[in-house]
């Protein structure tokens, strides 16, 4: 079950517990007698659940990342928080905008539910906004005609699974306002073409051995993950829809692995 899900149901019995006893069981039972347990507890979780339940449907939801597909930004263990309000506010479960603030721009983080399945969330990084023509070619991004700008880092080593050594090329990325960290790993294809699915309005999309280039669709987003060559995003499964957003990532707040990694800003 979808955890907003269960938090408004257990809102909903707890509150109409609690104010049951409020106006009509507690006046039946007078003074000094005791609540019976199924009153006691309720009441008591009520207020606890009414935080939890604001606080994660409205200004901030822990994340845990649980692939390495955004590597080197995060890493896997790493867990984050997301700013829910940064892209309007949204109705809790139905996902759906109520009020406007801001709208997600090439280079953000973010979190967003799977297309493909809602039920589970995605963490990448916008790389299209709606009207953008995005390419792809031999290892390298163009936005609406022009190659995003990168510059070359230190070389970079991580563990793939349990026992891959991954050898990658570091580089230094600048969309939009954000200069971040991609990995690509010089022995992998520009993109697997037996995994790119048939999703919606893939017509927007050309695909051939060398990469692809595809136009963003009003009210939808491009998403990659920084971990170029390890990474399912639309490349292979498509656009995200507005619905589809949860938030904004901007902080790690604990690596059980990696301590040095707690209170770095997500960038």
């Amino acid at each position: 079950m979808n955890f907003a899900l269960l938090m408004l149901i257990l809102l909903l019995v707890t509150g109409a517990i609690w104010l049951l006893d409020h106006f009509i069981l507690g006046k039946r039972r007078g003074k000094g007698a005791r609540e019976p347990w199924w009153i006691e507890y309720p009441k008591s979780f009520f207020p606890i659940i009414l935080i939890v339940f604001v606080l994660r449907s409205f200004l901030v939801e822990p994340f845990k990342i649980p692939s390495g597909s955004m590597i080197p930004t995060l890493l896997v263990g790493d867990f984050i928080l997301v700013n829910k309000y940064t892209y309007g506010i949204r109705v809790p479960v139905i996902n759906k905008k109520v009020l406007d603030i801001s709208e997600p721009r090439p280079g953000d983080v973010m979190v967003f539910r799977y297309p493909e399945n809602p039920g589970l969330d995605y963490i990448k990084r916008v790389v299209g906004v709606p009207g953008d023509r995005i390419e792809y070619r031999n290892k390298r991004v163009s936005v609406n005609g022009e190659l995003v700008k990168v510059d070359v880092a230190e070389d970079y080593q991580y563990v793939e699974g349990t026992l891959s050594f991954v050898n990658a090329l570091r580089f230094w990325e600048q969309l939009g306002d954000h200069r971040h960290s991609i990995i690509i790993n010089p022995d992998a294809p520009p993109l697997q073409l037996a995994s790119v699915r048939q999703f919606p309005l893939r017509e927007n999309c050309d695909y051939n051995e060398q990469g692809f280039a595809c136009t963003v669709p009003p009210g939808n987003y491009f998403m990659m993950g920084d971990n170029r060559d390890s990474s399912s995003d639309s490349r292979y499964w498509g656009f995200v829809p507005e619905q589809n957003i949860v938030g904004k990532a901007f902080l790690v707040w604990w690596n059980f692995g990696e301590l040095k990694r707690i209170g770095n800003r997500i960038n």
